[in-house]
């Protein structure tokens, strides 16, 4: 079906990179938590409550080694190998337990965000179904795929990573912190030099990347669109030479893409060097201060008790001051990370957000034997507000009657069809169907009340039998030969390797146009329904073809109210009513006869086809 809103318009704009808010970080992260980690929090717990004792259990290592680097020198100068063993047993234990635990967490943190990523996706792609047409005309996509594959991918990678290191980290440097403290306060006094520093730096380069992250996610999602839709329009390409101009403007694309990665990646990246930096500076001052002091509690006499230290608690101090500066450093790597996380977390629920399809009314009847009589009257509707395109449009449609709708390339034919599914509700007028306006029906019943053959063809990666069945999944085998016989389309059936049981790659790109019409024809002969919507249905086969199609179809459309979208007007002769539709309105209107015997618009645009 045609997009009616994607001429003049520019679809790449309506996902351009939001500067994301403190405010609006924070109501995303919160959303994350309370959507999709609140369900695993029993596991979350335990995995934090194995974080935690694994890294106090780390934390110990250093002491451990301090103490033994204590009992090696020994007081008198004579080491203690017996209890520097033992340190060693101690210290070993202790680290073996933390790994254990360690592995035992990411197993848990993996299994939970695996889970929370097939939970987003699947929440994504049941959105999606949920959506109006208008949102697939309006969105690219290769932009939507970005949000199902990339975007989700970025939160899983920050939600299996980054989640509990930031809890680690905090147990970690507090419990550094805390150590140092009682081992030299003096020395703790160094980080309080350079630790604002590092946060200060952190938080003014974050400020300047956020902004970038989004626009990362977003032109990526303006590449996959771009890619899309160029590929499937390669032979169209191919036979205006386009290529240099199609891959110039891929150059583009990907320019962009290149350098909003470039830029977000290279401004995250300073990050971990600076605070790196700044740390290591820290780390030099605590060994140049914490040497001075051992050697002055060494050989002199009268140095005061606060400043006194010994090799091994200098030793031990410089391990703790690594695992107190290595969790802000990391920090700063993780802030990266969860900008960009943010970043894509925002765009997927701005999915989710979307409005959906209007819903039915509350008393909403569901339509039962529906017998085929539909009605528009004076109905006016537009895609955009203050522009429309069907101008009050009255048409009277009896059961069983064959409608034909013809006009010019933009007079509206096909949005004459998109309401008629609801796929838009009107802007004004009303749309009845057995004499009771379609708002008041469930959209489910009234669609299947259509059976539809349109002019892009669609069918899925599956057998011949499967994508004929697709109208009606309880059809017999029986029933889908004699559809596919009645569509002409059996005997080439019968020639394919596996028959019926042959798989059609993506989109049936593996047989013509023209037997792909034919088989959406045969899809449509299954479910019988009283209604049927023929939108160019034999555009894409030859004469002859159409001439065995129209025999099919003539059957197909007995005893059934049809609306037919025609350009080829030699197969709407023998319609019931002709309906002549120019700038949204009914012009002209009768039998193919009547129109002829006439000066009229029709008779100009028959005869366009078929000099006489």
């Amino acid at each position: 079906m045609n997009n009616p809103t994607r001429i003049g318009g520019n679809k790449n704009q309506m996902d351009a990179a939001p500067k994301l808010s403190k405010e609006t970080r924070s109501r995303v992260l919160k959303r994350i938590f309370r959507t999709y980690l609140w369900p695993f929090r029993w596991s979350l717990l335990g995995a934090v409550l194995l974080m935690i004792v694994a890294n106090l259990l780390a934390l110990v290592g250093p002491k451990l080694s301090g103490l033994a680097i204590s009992a090696l020198v020994g007081e008198n100068g004579q080491a203690d190998l017996p209890l520097v063993v033992r340190y060693c047993i101690y210290m070993a234990v202790f680290y073996l337990l933390s790994g254990v635990m360690s592995f035992f967490i990411s197993r848990i943190m993996i299994r939970i965000s695996q889970r929370i990523t097939y939970t987003m996706r699947r929440d994504v792609f049941k959105k999606l179904m949920k959506l109006p047409v208008s949102y697939f005309d309006t969105h690219l996509t290769g932009d939507i795929v970005s949000h199902i594959s990339y975007d989700i991918d970025t939160i899983n990678a920050s939600l299996s990573n980054d989640l509990l290191q930031v809890i680690a980290s905090l147990v970690t440097v507090v419990g550094a912190f805390v150590m140092m403290l009682t081992i030299s306060p003096v020395l703790v006094l160094v980080f309080f030099v350079t630790i604002p520093v590092s946060l200060f730096s952190t938080r003014y380069k974050s400020r300047r990347i956020r902004p970038l992250f989004s626009r990362r996610s977003a032109k990526l999602g303006e590449l996959n669109g771009y890619a899309e839709e160029m590929l499937s329009g390669q032979k169209t390409i191919k036979t205006y030479h386009k290529e240099a101009e199609i891959l110039r403007r891929f150059d583009i694309h990907n320019d962009e893409a290149v350098e909003a990665y470039y830029r977000a990646d290279y401004k995250g990246v300073v990050i971990g060097p600076t605070v790196n930096f700044i740390n290591n500076l820290s780390l030099a001052l605590v060994t140049i201060l914490g040497s001075i002091f051992y050697m002055n509690t060494m050989f002199v006499a009268g140095w005061p008790l606060i400043l006194a230290i010994d090799l091994g608690d200098v030793a031990a101090f410089v391990q703790y001051s690594r695992k107190f500066a290595g969790p802000i450093n990391e920090f700063a790597n993780i802030v990266n990370e969860i900008q960009s996380a943010t970043a894509a977390a925002e765009r997927v629920f701005r999915v989710l957000d979307e409005t959906e399809e209007t819903p039915d009314e509350p008393d909403a009847e569901v339509l039962k034997d529906p017998k085929g009589a539909v009605e528009l009257d004076h109905v006016q509707f537009g895609y955009v507000p203050g522009r429309q395109i069907i101008h009050d449009l009255s048409i009277k449609v009896e059961p069983g009657q064959t409608i034909a709708i013809v006009g010019p390339t933009g007079a509206g034919k096909t949005t004459i069809i998109n309401l008629l599914m609801r796929f838009y509700d009107v802007d004004s007028g009303e749309i009845r169907m057995d004499g009771r306006p379609v708002r008041h029906l469930t959209r489910e019943s009234m669609r299947l009340a259509y059976d539809m053959v349109l002019q892009d063809t669609w069918l899925f990666y599956g057998t011949v039998k499967e994508n004929i069945l697709y109208g009606r999944t309880d059809a017999s085998d029986e029933e889908v030969r004699a559809a596919a016989k009645a569509a002409r389309i059996d005997h080439y059936i019968e020639t394919l390797p596996n028959g019926y049981d042959t798989i059609l790659s993506d989109d049936g790109v593996n047989i013509s146009k023209g037997q792909k019409q034919m088989l959406t024809i045969a899809r449509a002969m299954l479910p019988g329904s009283p209604l049927l919507i023929l939108d160019e249905a034999t555009s894409n086969v030859d004469s002859r073809t159409e001439v065995a199609v129209r025999e099919a179809m003539d059957n197909l459309m007995k005893n059934k109210t049809c609306f037919i979208i025609a350009h080829r007007l030699s197969t709407i002769r023998h319609a019931d009513l002709i309906l002549v539709i120019r700038h949204g309105d009914v012009v002209e209107s009768g039998t193919h006869e009547q129109l002829m015997s006439r000066p009229s618009f029709y008779r100009e645009l028959y005869r366009s086809q078929f000099q006489e």
